[in-house]
């Protein structure tokens, strides 16, 4: 595993699922440019306080979206998973399956989660990445079932 990156450095590149009601490719470069973009990775989906999370996140879209922000999840689930999950809360910005991995390993952020039955999921975290691809805030938790401060993350983007 690698470290995480921090504040000042190029956000990784990545390429997954993008679940959004469809199925897509995703590569992160490509959605740089339009405004800030939060990167929010839980450990599963349907497990309750990524369930908590990402309906916060989803009560709080308006918000990101004036600030200019896309907001996204981002697990190990499948796509379909993701989309169910997205039907089921009613959630309405996109979540990425990272089923191989590859934003997982490239923030640093596997885990496993053994009394869930969960292996090589992400930590949660949040990190908001600057339109010209430049991580302008990163908050990991040491306890995933902790969640972030939204209005903190709110704070942010609109700093940017």
């Amino acid at each position: 595993m690698t470290g995480s990156p921090t504040i000042g450095d190029e956000a990784p590149n990545f390429r997954a699922t993008l679940a959004d009601g469809d199925l897509s490719k995703f590569e992160f470069d490509d959605a740089l440019g339009d405004g800030p973009i939060v990167l929010a990775f839980f450990p599963g989906a349907y497990t309750p306080p990524c369930t908590n999370e990402m309906v916060a996140l989803q009560e709080h879209l308006a918000d990101f979206e004036a600030a200019g922000a896309a907001v996204y999840g981002v697990s190990a689930d499948s796509a379909f998973s993701q989309n169910a999950f997205r039907e089921e809360h009613g959630i309405e910005f996109g979540l990425l399956s990272d089923m191989a991995r590859s934003a997982i390993d490239k923030y640093g952020l596997e885990i496993d989660i053994d009394e869930l039955g969960l292996f090589g999921v992400a930590n949660r975290a949040v990190f908001i990445v600057d339109e010209d691809g430049i991580v302008a805030y990163d908050w990991i938790s040491e306890d995933p079932t902790n969640e972030p401060d939204y209005e903190e993350l709110l704070n942010e983007v609109r700093e940017l």
